[in-house]
């Protein structure tokens, strides 16, 4: 037992359409570059900000997450991606949830505007015990108001880990923990925090439409962590000025099912950046389309 899908599913993004249910029971890397002497050289915030500039050019990632989510606990994950740069986007993920009222894991993805759901967590005994489960429209990667994956993920692994790599550049005070490896990879190691209204300024001074529209989205990302107050954020920054890796920590708003709120803690490892990325669509024949 898993996930147990109940009752069909609204057209709308608001609520839990999957009505997920954890029910009770028991690459090649971005390789291994030494992290530059001229990074060192930078201001922690300028670092930073080149390390973002770089995000902005990456087309598909494969990552791995992991970390403690509000209403969910342990989280482990390892997905690839397009981003919104390649269209059409797209992402595969396999996801296990670690607590106690959860077994088995789940294969999700995203194909078009369909999500589909399998794997061992899943309980498709009300639809012909197919191997997989799907709903449209499902949209994933976007902001905290667009995003909707029918409650398989939980809000804060919604977003696009590209865009939430951009939120520290919101940060105004950046420092520099020290040189650090990351599965192998020599990295640099930034600390900062962040705030609304840390990102509303720095979008106020952004400069150009583009700039403009990258601190939009970190906002954006940034709602949709459900962070109350300040987000402490690290990054780990390869040789290649690239982001290698990602740490966001908070505590965050209580909801209808977690009355106090909780503690987002997540870390994001990029593995591959720009590397071909295909998602498959499951058969047919061994699929059960909800909400018909």
């Amino acid at each position: 037992m898993g996930i147990s899908v109940r009752g069909s599913v609204p057209r709308r993004a608001g609520g839990v359409a999957f009505a997920v249910v954890l029910l009770g029971g028991g690459a090649v890397g971005c390789g291994d570059h030494s992290a530059k002497e001229g990074s060192a050289e930078l201001t922690p915030t300028a670092a930073v900000a080149k390390a973002v500039d770089k995000a902005e050019d990456i087309t598909s990632l494969h990552y791995r997450v992991t970390g403690t989510v509000p209403e969910r606990g342990r989280i482990t994950a390892e997905a690839s991606m397009k981003t919104e740069k390649t269209k059409p986007t797209a992402m595969t993920m396999k996801m296990t949830v670690a607590g106690a009222r959860a077994k088995g894991g789940l294969d999700i993805r995203f194909v078009g505007k369909t999500i589909y759901l399998g794997g061992s967590g899943v309980d498709t005994s009300k639809w012909g015990n197919k191997s997989w489960l799907k709903a449209e429209p499902a949209v994933w990667g976007r902001g905290a108001a667009d995003n909707n994956s029918y409650g398989v993920l939980p809000g804060s692994m919604e977003g696009s880990p590209v865009v939430q790599s951009t939120i520290m550049a919101g940060s105004k005070n950046v420092r520099r923990i020290g040189a650090e490896s990351v599965d192998g990879t020599k990295a640099v190691h930034y600390r900062g925090t962040v705030t609304t209204r840390d990102l509303r300024a720095a979008q106020s001074a952004a400069k150009g439409k583009a700039s403009w529209q990258r601190r939009t989205d970190s906002i954006d990302q940034f709602v949709a962590l459900r962070v109350d107050g300040t987000l402490t954020m690290d990054m780990w920054v390869d040789g290649d000025d690239q982001p290698k890796q990602f740490r966001v920590r908070g505590k965050t708003y209580p909801t209808q099912n977690d009355t106090d709120g909780s503690t987002l803690d997540l870390t994001v490892t990029f593995l591959d950046i720009n590397q071909k990325v295909t998602v498959k669509t499951p058969p047919a024949d061994d699929t059960a389309e909800l909400g018909g």
